[in-house]
């Protein structure tokens, strides 16, 4: 089955929905459209007309862009689907002007992460809901 990667796609709450509920096994709905209307850039990965993968580019409004919720639905994994979005995602990032793209990520992905570039840094955290 051929992948396809598409810039700044807009599918919709649904299939956004639906993608989430099945990577993440969260079932709650949001609504996406304000989030992707102040990202820098997102991707989705389809599989014909199946969002099957998805990830959010937000930024700081300059020289700083942030990797997020990168996810893939879980029929597709170990595909190479993550790396593609992630890959994408850098490019679009350095076109659109961010100087740095960063990325947060549990310990487990670290070598996924690593794979594709990215270096670790000290940096603090503070959550804010439990």
């Amino acid at each position: 089955m051929q992948i396809e990667y598409k810039d700044d796609p807009n599918p919709g709450n649904k299939a956004l929905g639906a993608l989430w509920a099945s990577a993440w096994n969260d079932p709650s709905m949001r609504d996406f459209s304000p989030i992707l209307a102040s990202s820098l850039a997102h991707v989705g990965a389809f599989a014909g007309p199946r969002l099957i993968g998805f990830v959010n580019v937000a930024w700081d409004g300059g020289i700083h862009a942030f990797i997020l919720d990168t996810c893939v639905d879980p029929e597709f994994r170990g595909w190479g689907v993550a790396t593609g979005l992630v890959e994408r995602a850098t490019i679009l990032a350095r076109q659109r002007g961010a100087e740095w793209l960063h990325v947060d990520f549990e310990p487990h992905l670290t070598g996924f992460y690593r794979k594709l570039g990215f270096t670790p840094i000290k940096a603090g955290l503070i959550r804010l809901r439990d």
